[in-house]
């Protein structure tokens, strides 16, 4: 059984950002960025620390910055659908998993905060049955299945 390779991206922003970000992210850009800084900072008494001066390095940092959030943004929101898909995948593949956990990130605040606490809570009795078994204990807890089950 032959799979098709996923379809490239045409998209010339996805592009650009994604080269940027690998590039930008690499030692040598921060040792170039650290040499502007030493250059600028070497060139202050030549220029008298005027305004100018300190405007030029500002003014750069700037821009650069305003920039690299929007390719980190669009970095991070790739990344983290691609996150999203691979566990959604995870999630249907295994056996008695809540395939509704697949695409809870389209749930509201208040539908995640009931999900998180029903969870903190099997994980707690999770841990009760867990520390029972080791102590040998003969009780049994609450059923983590009863608690989901419940919620």
């Amino acid at each position: 059984m032959t799979q098709k390779a996923l379809p490239k991206r045409s998209d010339w922003f996805d592009s650009f950002a994604r080269h940027t970000s690998t590039f930008c992210g690499k030692p040598v850009v921060f040792l170039g960025a650290v040499l502007i800084v030493l250059v600028w900072a070497a060139t202050g008494p030549m220029f008298g620390y005027t305004d100018t001066w300190q405007l030029v390095i500002n003014t750069g940092t700037t821009i650069v910055t305003f920039l690299m959030v929007f390719l980190i943004q669009n970095t991070q929101n790739r990344d983290a659908l691609a996150v999203q898909v691979k566990l959604a995948e995870l999630i249907i593949a295994v056996e008695g998993a809540h395939n509704k956990l697949a695409n809870c990130e389209e749930m509201s605040e208040e539908e995640l905060e009931k999900l998180h606490e029903s969870y903190r809570d099997q994980a707690s009795i999770a841990k009760q049955e867990l520390d029972s078994r080791r102590d040998g204990k003969k009780t049994k807890p609450r059923s983590r299945k009863k608690v989901a089950a419940e919620t």
